[in-house]
């Protein structure tokens, strides 16, 4: 389970289903995002020969599809410990300081990233 301790309920669920798209098609990384509206998008890392794209730009890319201007936070699960450089630039293009929680397979917090 996510720790409940550092994340509010609403970021506990990004963690949550950061976890659950990384562990249905068993992804490298599993990443979530929330709108301004308090919409969610989830979704997992995708690698093919003609297309990469990490599960961080990927939810962003699901989020401004849907017509999402702001993010509002980001969760990202991923058994490496630092956050991939792409999907973080995907973030901050619709915000410049929201929340990134990076977490491990488990849902325990690695660290937060705010700028």
């Amino acid at each position: 389970m996510p720790d409940t301790d550092t994340l509010s309920a609403e970021d506990t669920k990004l963690v949550t289903l950061a976890r659950s798209a990384r562990a249905r098609v068993g992804a490298a990384e599993g990443a979530a995002v929330r709108d301004q509206d308090g919409r969610t998008y989830a979704a997992a890392t995708v690698t093919l020969p003609s297309l990469s794209v990490t599960a961080l730009q990927l939810a962003v890319a699901s989020a401004v599809a849907s017509g999402a201007k702001l993010i509002e936070a980001a969760a990202v699960v991923t058994e490496t410990a630092a956050l991939e450089p792409a999907g973080q630039a995907a973030v901050r293009d619709l915000a410049a300081e929201a929340p990134i929680h990076v977490a491990d397979p488990t849902g325990s917090l690695c660290g937060t990233v705010t700028a």
